[in-house]
């Protein structure tokens, strides 16, 4: 049995707990809490609540995740957007909202249920729960992930990330008016210690991490960015952007009270480039915005 416990802060106070804690730990869904919360297994101040409570300064919050059942990751058929697929690697454009692997207690509706539809050859190096995964993106970021489908492809292609060598560029927008046209952060990212579901810029248990950014273009309140990563931190761009005092628009973890209504932050993985795992060519792909999000920017520029 795992039991989480959380103090509502004032920053969170009045919003739907399944809400809170969703944003609190993206393993979670707003559905996953809901669950459990019939079950009675999420407490406030010792007392079981419905699904519409919502959270009060100062509540003390307590979820407990039963023991998990073996796990049998399902094939689910889903309309996957491939962008490329070969015997040995498969680039896919996840749609914001999609977690990447199951997690005991959610082992439904992910991308991987869908790629075991998709193809029966995913490299089984990470186990049951992230066949052919290599890298991830959070839920709510949308854009282009590679899938090793064989070991030779998998240890290739975590070969390169280690190197450096993948090119990973993202559009973000970020609150606030960036005044210089391009910047780099360096700055290491660890767990933060007030709050174990966060990564933070810490000195402490840190890995390095590198971001480039460049302006693309200037709103009132908001500055439309593409951030290039040297580096593969959980929460990168999120932590970095925050770091420098641009959090992204929409972020529930990351980002100020006062944001845009946007259901998670405005982050795409747009460009994506590998050297292929058995020829050695280079390969780049790229998937355009989301409509939600080039909607925004078109409301943004009027």
């Amino acid at each position: 049995m795992d039991i989480h416990e959380y103090t509502i802060d004032k920053e969170q106070a009045g919003d739907r707990l399944d809400k809170i804690l969703s944003a609190i730990n993206e393993n979670w869904s707003r559905t996953q809490i809901q669950s459990l919360m019939k079950s009675g297994l999420v407490l406030v101040n010792g007392q079981a609540v419905k699904n519409n409570y919502k959270g009060a300064e100062g509540d003390q919050v307590s979820v407990e995740i039963p023991e998990p059942e073996e796990l049998n990751v399902e094939a689910e058929e889903m309309n996957l957007d491939v962008y490329y697929e070969d015997s040995d690697v498969l680039v896919v454009n996840k749609p914001k909202g999609m977690v990447v692997h199951p997690a005991p207690g959610h082992v439904t509706g992910t991308l991987v249920n869908g790629l075991m539809a998709h193809c029966n050859d995913l490299s089984g190096i990470n186990g049951v729960m992230r066949p052919g995964i290599v890298h991830r993106i959070d839920k709510d970021t949308s854009g282009l992930l590679m899938v090793a489908k064989n070991d030779l492809a998998h240890e290739s292609l975590v070969d390169q990330l280690v190197e450096k060598s993948v090119t990973r560029r993202y559009k973000a927008l970020v609150h606030g008016n960036i005044s210089h046209d391009q910047g780099t952060v360096n700055a290491p990212i660890g767990r933060d210690k007030q709050d174990r579901q966060s990564m933070t810029v810490t000195r402490e248990n840190s890995r390095d991490a590198v971001t480039h950014f460049k302006v693309l273009d200037r709103y009132k309140d908001f500055t439309y960015i593409e951030c290039q990563l040297e580096t593969g931190r959980t929460h990168q761009i999120r932590v970095h952007m925050k770091y420098i005092g641009y959090p992204l628009a929409g972020d529930p973890k990351y980002g100020p009270r006062k944001t845009l209504s946007l259901e998670g932050q405005a982050l795409h993985a747009g460009v994506l480039g590998f050297n292929h795992p058995r020829t050695g060519e280079y390969m780049e792909f790229e998937a355009p915005l989301p409509e939600f999000f080039s909607k925004l920017l078109t409301q943004l520029e009027k």
